[in-house]
Order: C-alpha cells, then sequence, then structure tokens
C-alpha cells in the first residue's frame, strides 16, 4: 500500500475542525528531528548503593544513641525493634517522596517498570515497618509499665503528645496500602485511586513530624535531627521541582492547547495537541506525557498517554480509549482548550535498543506507542516487525496508517485477530511456537512490549523460552 497525498502522519487537521471521521492518513517521510533528553551520567547501581549506604548510617547513628546497649529486658527489646522500624520505615516513606517526584533522571536511569515495582513494594514495605513500629512500642511500653495493651493504648493516644497525629499517618499509609491491593484498585475509578494517594504526602509530613519531635533519636542530638532534615528537604525539594515546577515551566514555554479531536474507531479518539515551539520539546517516539485539561472540572487530575505519532514540531497526537467518564468528556473538548503537559515520561524508546533488527508487540490499545515507534525508528527494510494482537477487527487501531508505515519502510506487521480458545485460534499466536514462526530470528532482534499486562507476561514467558536475553526486551507499566 502506497501513501496516498494529503496530510502526513501526526499533522492535526484544520484547527477549526473539533471532530474529523478519518480511517487512513500517509506515512510521514522522515519525522522531524526534536532536541533528544538530556543523558544523565549516573548508574542504577550507585543510586541503590548510596540508598543503602544511608540506611546503615541511619542504624549507625541509633547504635550510636545507645539503642542497642538497652535491651534489658523483654519490653526493652520492643521497644527497641519499635524504634528501629520506625527509623527505616521513615527513611523508606522519603524515598517514597523521590520516586513521586517524576525525576527525569530516576527515570532514564532505572526505567518507569522498575520504578513502579520499586514504588509498589517500598511502598507496602514503609506500610509494614511503620505498623510495627505501632505494635512494638506499644506492646513494649505496656510490659515497662504494666499495663494492660489496651490501657497503654488508650494512654498513648489520649495523654502523650503527637502520638495522636501518628495515627493519622498510619490511617493515610493503610488507605494508600490497601487502594494499591490489585484486586481494590480494579474496582477503582482513576481519579478515585490517584485521590487516595495524595494523601501519601499528609501522612508522610505527620509521620515525619512525629519522629522529629518526640524520637529517641532526634530530641538530644542536633546532629541527627539536621541529618533527617536535610533528607526531608531534599526529597521534598525534588518533588517541588520535577512534580510541580517542570510541568508548570514546560506549560507556559510552550502554551498547549486542543487542536483537534479526531475519531479513529469505535470509542478510541485522538486528541491533536499544538502549542507554540513544540520543535524544542525534548520528546521521543514511546514515551508519554500526563495530560491535564485546564478547565474548572479536570485541572486537578492528570491521565497518561502515549504518544501515538513521532513528535514532528507542529503537534503532539495522544490516542485514547474511552474507559471512564474523564476519557468520555474528551471528545467533547473544543479547540483551543488549554492543557497542561507533564513528561515526558517513560524509556520504551529507541535509546534502549541494542540490535539492529527489532520486534515490536503490541496487544488492543497498546499499538500506540508502537506505532509511534514504527515511524521513526531507523532501519533498513526488513529491520522492523510488528505484531498486533487483538480480539475482533474492531479492536484494530490505525490499521490503514501501519499498512502505509510498513510499505513506505519495507516494515512486516502481522495482525493477528481473534479470541484464544476459539475454532479459528485454538491455541495462543504468542506462544513460543508463534512467534518462532512469525519471527524466525527474534533471538537476533530487540523486543518491544506494550499492552495488557497479562499480554505482556505471556509473550515474556514465551521469549524466555526461545532464549531471547532479557537486556533486549524492553517493556513498561504505566500504573506508576
Amino acid at each position: 500500500m502506497a501513501p496516498s497525498s494529503g496530510l502526513a502522519v501526526g499533522s492535526p487537521p484544520h484547527p477549526g475542525t473539533a471532530f474529523v471521521q478519518t480511517t487512513s492518513r500517509p506515512a510521514a517521510a522522515r519525522p522531524i528531528r526534536v532536541p533528544l533528553p538530556r543523558v544523565w551520567p549516573v548508574r542504577a547501581s550507585d543510586v541503590v548503593a548510596l540508598l543503602v549506604a544511608n540506611g546503615a548510617l541511619i542504624v549507625a547513628m541509633w547504635i550510636r544513641h545507645g539503642g542497642a546497649s538497652a535491651l534489658t529486658s523483654p519490653g526493652a527489646i520492643l521497644t527497641a525493634a519499635g524504634q528501629v522500624t520506625a527509623l527505616v520505615g521513615t527513611y523508606l516513606a522519603l524515598i517514597q517522596l523521590i520516586l513521586m517526584s517524576r525525576s527525569p533522571w530516576l527515570d532514564q536511569v532505572f526505567g518507569m517498570d522498575r520504578l513502579a515495582w520499586a514504588h509498589r513494594w517500598l511502598g507496602f514495605g514503609t506500610v509494614w515497618l511503620l505498623a510495627g513500629h505501632v505494635v512494638f512500642t506499644t506492646i513494649g511500653w505496656s510490659m515497662a509499665d504494666g499495663r494492660s495493651l489496651l490501657d497503654e493504648t488508650t494512654t498513648l493516644l489520649g495523654t502523650y503528645p503527637f502520638v495522636l497525629m501518628a495515627a493519622a499517618s498510619m490511617a493515610c499509609f493503610a488507605a494508600v496500602a490497601v487502594t494499591s491491593v490489585r484486586a481494590a484498585r480494579r474496582r477503582l475509578s482513576y481519579e478515585t485511586w490517584y485521590g487516595i494517594h495524595l494523601y501519601a504526602y499528609l501522612g508522610i509530613a505527620l509521620a515525619f513530624a512525629h519522629q522529629l519531635v518526640v524520637g529517641s533519636d532526634f530530641i538530644n542530638d542536633p546532629v541527627a535531627r539536621i541529618y533527617w532534615t536535610s533528607l526531608l528537604v531534599i526529597a521534598v525539594a525534588m518533588v517541588l521541582v520535577f512534580r510541580f515546577g517542570q510541568p508548570i515551566r514546560i506549560t507556559l514555554r510552550h502554551r498547549p492547547r486542543i487542536g483537534s479531536v479526531v475519531t479513529e474507531a469505535p470509542g478510541v479518539i485522538s486528541v491533536y495537541v499544538t502549542g507554540r515551539a513544540l520543535d524544542r520539546l525534548a520528546a521521543r517516539s514511546g514515551q508519554y506525557f500526563n495530560l491535564r485539561l485546564l478547565t474548572r472540572d479536570d485541572w486537578w487530575r492528570a491521565h497518561p498517554f502515549s504518544l501515538s505519532a513521532a513528535p514532528n514540531g507542529r503537534s503532539l497526537r495522544f490516542t485514547i480509549k474511552e474507559l471512564g467518564d474523564w476519557t468520555a468528556r474528551l471528545q467533547a473538548l473544543k479547540p483551543g482548550t488549554r492543557v497542561a503537559l507533564e513528561g515526558p515520561y517513560g524509556t520504551l524508546t529507541g535509546a534502549r535498543r541494542t540490535r539492529q533488527r527489532v520486534l515490536l508487540v503490541a496487544g488492543g490499545i497498546g499499538i500506540t506507542p508502537l506505532r509511534a515507534l514504527l515511524e521513526s525508528l531507523p532501519g533498513r527494510p526488513g529491520d522492523l516487525t510488528l505484531i498486533y494482537r487483538a480480539s475482533r477487527e474492531s479492536d484494530l487501531v490505525f490499521r490503514d496508517e501501519l499498512d502505509a508505515l510498513a510499505a513506505h519502510r519495507g516494515a512486516t506487521v502481522h495482525y493477528l485477530v481473534g479470541r484464544r480458545g476459539t475454532r479459528a485460534m485454538p491455541r495462543d499466536p504468542l506462544d513460543a511456537d508463534g512467534l518462532r514462526a512469525l519471527v524466525p530470528d527474534v533471538r537476533n532482534r530487540d523486543v518491544y512490549l506494550c499492552g495488557p499486562t497479562p499480554l505482556m507476561e505471556s509473550v515474556r514467558a514465551s521469549l524466555k523460552a526461545l532464549a531471547v536475553p532479557a537486556s533486549q526486551v524492553h517493556l513498561e507499566r504505566f500504573a506508576y
């Protein structure tokens, strides 16, 4: 299929057109060059070593303050355990604060998938350690005072300074942890989940204030107070600079607005964002932005969307599947609506490429970043192969564009349509045998994955069975 004349891929329709029904757009001959994100000279092992060293220093300060020498009775041992769990739990909470900052150098060094994994498990570790602090301290003090556990709990909450503050902090952390469990997450809307997670900031502030005022490591040691305050200042500064300052700077500099909204398929739309000097915005194919509508009802929430076309210096295209009230309202957006851009985020880009040949595997709406990569990845004819998995023909998005890009670039596209277990598709077409049949040289390719988590995990298992090195498999989950 040869490219036809008309609009280039990724170019917005006429600015005065809010809705355009479209089935085909030709492939851009050569994506425009845009500034590349800054390369940070930091290794993941360096960051991990620094964090571990800080944790060891914190425990060493506790020992220097005599914590280990006071283990003279069961109650004292439990109280000491409560002190250590409080120190380490608060330290993990500060690390969580840094992870929540969306720092670009952390993004680049670790990748969003590893950051999401760390955020999840450090979060659970924080909650369990702080819960351990509550349990160990309460039992230890009740044993030392000769009171029942209920009496000691009532006394602590009712008479001891800042203990009620700590209880409120624990409630915030518990709410975040419970809603992070996958079963609960599936039942909550994105807005509800996001709103509850904002309480993590309040929980960290209350926990730190409680520990700084009444913690035995801080009351009589100004050096420890300065050290911990410095850690908090660094974490808060990263949040202010990257989570708030950078999006404000990008929004003020580029003045992004809705250019048009295009229907791509039933329940799927593309939103074109235009603005000033977008050719100076350092974004790559495969990355995503958090999009925030600057309207009365939506300014307070942002949603992550991948670029579905290579950056062209004129507009950014985000293709969105209707999944709720917020995404449904996007179809009613008027051209000129102001938006705020947070990003770009993600490392599912050509920078991770290690081989000349590349396999792209997409499932459903996961085609969006891979379609942009198909357009922009350098390669000779035969280097690029795309496998697009969908349950129904109507679920395929960009089919005409993909065919045009494949013809223009000498790429191969396989459409695997159907429900597994049916007569037409009795087995998984992406199991090891299926992948080897479609792409015989898969071991010598980089593989980029995007789609539902079950699909990505299944393909990863197939690639492992085919002995594809893990360093050649690239994917990201955007639940961070």
